[in-house]
């Protein structure tokens, strides 16, 4: 092999930076078998350590005190079905093939830069939520220990950064020492409640809500699952931890099996939980504290501490809940959400600036918005928001599940290097921006208002009808730019999983696993997908057939 320098190694030292930098985490590529030493419990432990946050109690309250109960509970459960059913085949490649969203996305109908539209929405879900938990936690450093909001916002923003720069490594204990405290400080509260006043039930059950009589309706019922619906982006954060799954094997089937669904997935089942726990706390603190801080999470477990425990240890065992859940999840948003803008970044500008400036700039992002007290107008931003998320998310579901499975016009294995893929597939883009721009539309009302609680139905049902659609009408022809990565080696082992061979990038000079590699344009020699990503200039990219080189 050639150890010629190409302009590429000259000219763009980012890329020798990138390979050295210990803390990236594997921002931009595939998870090699190497560093996946944890078992599927551990992997699925700190998947689902990920979504302690207490936004689901606030999003479940809003719902609840708007339209009711009844209302509510069926809102959050069809939701929680939509989610599943999409997150599931995500999941699973994420997992098998040790890839992350945006890697499983670009091969799944939106080609190399294609998928940076639907990585910016990702970004934006992260920080979002970040800004949503932290100004949850902000409310209970105000009520504990009297910090002003501006500040615990601060507060919030910052004590993550020590935590998340350091990646899965870190983030995996955290999350497994922490998840027992959570769930005792989550659960106690509510069992005790149902034990010692059964009333709390009957209250619960028949609150009727601001806006209705107490009875179930469509458009309730759909605009209160469309703000649930923001929440399908989730499955992209625990994939950032299934990438780190071990192959699976015969021998360790069952456990892969379970751990990818209790934690891909499966991570609804606790959410509709506690969005439902959510809507019985806000009803139970009704009274005492007003519609307008009843859905606060620290103003709910406050009261139903305060039922069980002397009152000296309350408000500190409050704060304490809020503190652990706004840890447990700011980490998880601030470390996805960098992974997300450096995957766009560098493929639009062919420049690697590392993982750490991103989490700064996803944090900056997510300050602004609890400046700007984002709190007050939650339900409003996470309606708009679902739009664009379903829109995705059910896209590239079909595109796995039909297209792949069904009309065999897309790859079976996902692909996601530069060279291999088209700049755009049409079969994702148009889906993905077809089903959003209507749905958007419908939300603020251009279509009528009889038809505005059906936006998020609308996202979901024109991008599952167009993906497969735009796949028959294209033959599938722009998922894969060339046929061979021009490696004679396989690609998987004999179970199927991708290959634990090493090479050495003839640029970076450092060693990779095959699935990240491909052949070099101009060397007789292999490639690694990074520093195809920021080759400026094309030198190493193969060909779109082998007769053009």
């Amino acid at each position: 092999m050639s150890t010629t320098e190409s302009p590429l190694t000259t000219s763009d030292p980012t890329t020798g930076r990138a390979a050295q930098e210990t803390l990236e985490d594997y921002t931009l590529r595939f998870a090699p078998r190497s560093y996946r030493r944890w078992s599927p419990a551990v992997v699925a432990t700190t998947a689902l350590g990920g979504i302690a946050y207490l936004a689901d109690f606030s999003i479940g309250a809003g719902i609840g005190l708007a339209h009711g109960t009844g209302n509510a509970l069926i809102a959050i459960a069809v939701a929680a079905v939509v989610i599943f059913i999409t997150g599931f085949p995500l999941a699973y490649y994420g997992a098998r093939y040790n890839i992350d969203l945006d890697l499983i996305t670009r091969g799944s109908g939106f080609g190399y830069y294609g998928s940076v539209l639907t990585s910016v929405i990702f970004a934006s879900f992260t920080f979002i939520f970040f800004a949503l938990e932290g100004s949850i936690m902000a409310q209970g450093l105000e009520l504990g220990l009297g910090l002003p909001l501006w500040l615990g916002y601060l507060v919030s923003t910052l004590m993550v950064i020590p935590l998340v720069i350091y990646g899965m490594k870190a983030l995996s204990k955290l999350q497994v020492w922490t998840t027992p405290v959570w769930l005792v400080l989550m659960v106690a509260p509510l069992v005790y409640l149902v034990a010692h006043d059964p009333g709390t039930v009957d209250r619960f059950l028949s609150y009727a809500g601001t806006d209705g009589d107490g009875g179930v309706n469509t458009a309730s019922v759909l605009l209160g699952a469309g703000v649930c619906l923001s929440l399908i982006a989730q499955i992209g954060e625990q994939i950032d931890y299934l990438r780190f799954m071990p192959p699976k094997t015969r021998e360790n089937r069952r456990g892969w099996w379970a751990a990818v669904v209790m934690a891909g997935p499966g991570w609804v089942v606790l959410g509709a939980l506690k969005q439902a726990i959510g809507v019985f706390l806000a009803v139970y603190v009704l009274a005492e504290v007003g519609p307008d801080a009843a859905p606060e999470p620290i103003q709910q477990f406050r009261s139903a501490f305060d039922a069980m425990l002397p009152s000296w240890v309350v408000v500190p065992l409050a704060v304490v809940l809020v503190v652990i859940s706004q840890i447990k999840i700011n980490v998880t948003n601030a470390y996805s959400g960098s992974l997300a803008w450096t995957n766009s970044f560098t493929r639009v500008t062919r420049h690697y600036p590392g993982r750490l400036v991103f989490v700064l700039v996803n944090l900056g992002f997510a300050l602004a918005l609890m400046e700007a007290d984002m709190f007050s107008f939650l339900n409003d931003i996470l309606g708009f928001y679902s739009n664009c998320a379903i829109a995705w998310v059910v896209t590239v579901a079909t595109d796995i599940g039909v297209n792949k499975y069904v009309l065999k016009l897309s790859p079976l294995r996902p692909e996601y290097r530069r060279g291999m893929l088209h700049a755009v597939n049409p079969v994702g883009v148009v889906a993905f921006v077809a089903a959003s721009g209507l749905s958007i539309a419908l939300y603020f009302h251009a279509l009528g208002d009889a038809l505005q609680p059906y936006s998020p139905v609308a996202a979901a049902v024109i991008a599952f009808v167009l993906t497969p659609l735009m796949a028959i009408v294209t033959r599938g022809r722009y998922y894969l730019r060339r046929p061979d990565d021009g490696i004679g080696e396989a690609l998987l082992d004999p179970d199927g999983n991708p290959s634990a061979l090493t090479l050495d990038c003839h640029v970076c000079h450092e060693p990779y696993e095959r699935p990240d590699l491909a052949a070099c344009r101009t060397h007789n020699a292999v490639v690694c997908s990074l520093c195809l990503s920021t080759d400026k200039v094309g030198d190493h990219v193969l060909p779109a057939r082998p007769s053009d080189a």
